[in-house]
């Protein structure tokens, strides 16, 4: 009885520093040897050297400058300092530190007002059909059509809709393609030089096979602003 209990007691502990010690600080070791980008977060850096970001997570953009990001359930889950307030947690934990898709059903309506975060282009037409008083989101969807249109964009699927996470840091190359006129526009630059940039951050199908080929929309937007 007492033998067995000590091989059980000796097994454990093996396994425990087999799993829980030399395993972990192995893959780790690994990591950091060969991969060392990927095991720290994919992190981005600016022309300064200032972590702006990863490379696997999207960020909301609203300025004309820019190439504009998919919608987000979760505005990417990112809230500024000001926004924080203690005696909202339920509030800030939808916007913070989370990712996914709505819960609601397909056939729940609001699914039309969720997928756009505020920006100038879209607050008051946000306000407007949320109120109780205009209840018609068939016209919102028309109207946030327009409004792209308004903007020099040709409306694609995932600049209207989120992705399943909400934190796609990718956009179709269609979607990169319609915004290059506003983009040129703004910054003064030949549409060629943009689609060139465009090509640049394209990333290709995994492994060849898999997915389609999207643009990282941080990655791109961080080019433009390089000298």
């Amino acid at each position: 009885m007492v033998r067995e209990l000590i091989t059980g007691i000796r097994s454990t502990l093996v396994l425990w520093v087999l799993t829980a010690l030399i395993y972990p600080f192995l893959m780790v070791g690994i990591g950091q040897a060969f991969f060392p980008n990927q095991a720290n977060g994919s992190l981005i850096r600016n022309a300064q050297g200032q972590i702006v970001g990863s490379a696997l997570i999207g960020q909301p953009f609203s300025s004309e400058r820019y190439f504009w990001s998919r919608p987000s359930t979760t505005n990417y889950s990112s809230f500024s300092p000001e926004e924080y307030d203690p005696k909202n947690l339920e509030n800030l934990a939808q916007r913070t530190g989370v990712s996914g898709a709505s819960n609601l059903a397909p056939s729940n309506t609001s699914l039309l007002l969720q997928p756009w975060y505020e920006t100038p282009a879209n607050k008051d037409m946000l306000e407007r059909y949320q109120s109780p008083d205009n209840p018609d989101l068939i016209n919102l969807v028309q109207e946030r059509a327009n409004t792209l249109k308004q903007a020099g964009i040709e409306p694609t699927a995932d600049l209207v809709y989120t992705s399943g996470s909400s934190l796609d840091p990718h956009i179709s190359v269609e979607a990169a393609l319609a915004q290059i006129q506003r983009i040129s526009k703004v910054r003064g630059l030949d549409p060629n030089q943009v689609e060139l940039l465009i090509n640049r951050y394209t990333d290709g199908r995994f492994l060849g096979i898999f997915g389609e080929p999207g643009v990282n929309v941080l990655k791109l937007n961080l080019a433009l602003d390089s000298p």
